[in-house]
């Protein structure tokens, strides 16, 4: 049975004239008990404080109807609405604005642009690897997370507001401070200086227009750097996306690592040689992406990264992977090599490592043109790919 189920938003005005009316009609009203002391509940009405969602879910399931629902801003944003319609059951919807659009709004912020993320009951690792490679985002935290996230985002160069209580008389919009903001909060992150120009898709910016991108597409020096063909099979095995935390270990000119970042990607460019990393900067701010160089010599300058869920060796030996391996634990793992004599070196390492290793050796021959409108095949040189899973 589908029970008569209305959930109405809560901000701070008072209740519409549809929910007094649901107010007014029901038999049950759930909701946490900030939200029921804002409103009118019928006498008679049995009141359940919603303190445990699945509990609260097993009440409505098993509570007469009408059942009123009361919940933070608009219910079908990140709210309550997606956990009753996998109960089966199609609620009425009354919404309030936004928890999110209302902390925009009270910076006077446009945020079509915005990216859109969730620490609370998820891996806040994920939405802080979002918003690090996004321009703008909000980060819906968890008790106790705010603090922390704040911090990583401050020190990557981001600017950081928190609004606090939004629609209580508690309510306050700050810049994010030292210490743990009051709960509810949600974040704001803002890279200033960075370009935003109109969109048509909100949020993120989908995937890039095409990718595996001509070796001219990035500054290099005397063709050091992973040839398109190449590189387009290590982007199909890594898998960027928003929310994921890449590491390129031998990074080069950073062709790999910026396209994985223009997949929305969180990436971090580990690479030894400092020309190279003034390279990867300049490639970074010509495809208008943020990624982090750290300058070093790997194993040594993998310490203190962050937790990376894929993994491109570009240029390191047997110490390298396996350090890269245990650091980064990561699900996936790629590793490109030009000597023929490393490929079973390198899988048996994978292989105990935990992972299904496999890989290919790629050479391509590219279209040149001859004299008189003929064309020739140019062979490229051989190169090994490798990758695990687990």
């Amino acid at each position: 049975m589908n029970p008569d189920v209305t959930v109405i938003g809560c901000d701070d005005r008072p209740p519409g004239a549809a929910a007094t009316a649901a107010l007014a009609a029901a038999r049950t009203v759930i909701g946490a008990p900030r939200h029921l002391r804002a409103v009118l509940v019928p006498e008679g009405a049995e009141v359940i404080e919603l303190k445990h969602l699945d509990e609260a879910l097993d009440a409505i399931t098993k509570q007469p109807g009408p059942i009123t629902v009361l919940a933070s801003g608009d219910p079908g944003f990140f709210g309550i609405v997606r956990a009753l319609r996998a109960r089966g059951i199609t609620p009425h919807v009354i919404p309030a604005v936004s928890a999110v659009a209302l902390a925009f709004a009270k910076l006077g912020l446009d945020w079509d642009d915005a990216l859109i993320v969730s620490a609370h009951g998820r891996n806040p690792h994920r939405a802080l690897a979002a918003a690090l490679a996004h321009q703008k985002a909000a980060i819906l935290t968890a008790p106790g997370t705010a603090q922390t996230l704040a911090a990583a985002l401050r020190s990557a160069g981001k600017r950081v507001y928190v609004a606090e209580r939004l629609g209580t008389p508690q309510e306050r919009v700050t810049e994010a401070p030292e210490h743990d903001p009051a709960d509810p909060n949600i974040l704001i992150s803002l890279d200033e200086q960075a370009p935003s120009p109109p969109r048509w898709l909100a949020g993120h910016h989908g995937a890039p227009d095409g990718w595996a991108l001509p070796e001219d597409a990035f500054a290099h020096r005397d063709s050091m750097i992973t040839k398109a063909e190449v590189r387009a099979l290590v982007l199909a095995r890594l898998g960027p996306g928003p929310g994921q935390t890449i590491w390129d270990v031998g990074a080069g000119a950073g062709s790999v690592a910026v396209e994985c970042a223009r997949f929305g990607a969180h990436v971090v460019a580990v690479e030894a040689d400092q020309a190279q990393c003034d390279r990867i900067r300049r490639n970074a701010g010509r495809h208008e992406v943020r990624l982090h160089i750290r300058h070093g010599r790997a194993p040594e300058a993998l310490d203190g990264l962050p937790a990376a869920d894929a993994v491109f060796v570009g240029g390191g030996d047997r110490a390298v992977i396996e350090a890269a391996i245990e650091q980064a634990s990561p699900h996936r793992i790629v590793v490109t090599l030009a000597a023929v004599d490393r490929v079973g070196e390198t899988t048996t390492l994978l292989a105990g490592q935990g992972y299904q290793a496999d890989g290919v050796q790629l050479q391509a021959s590219r279209l040149t043109s001859l004299p008189g409108g003929h064309h020739r095949l140019a062979a490229q040189n051989p190169v090994f790919v490798l990758w695990g899973l687990r």
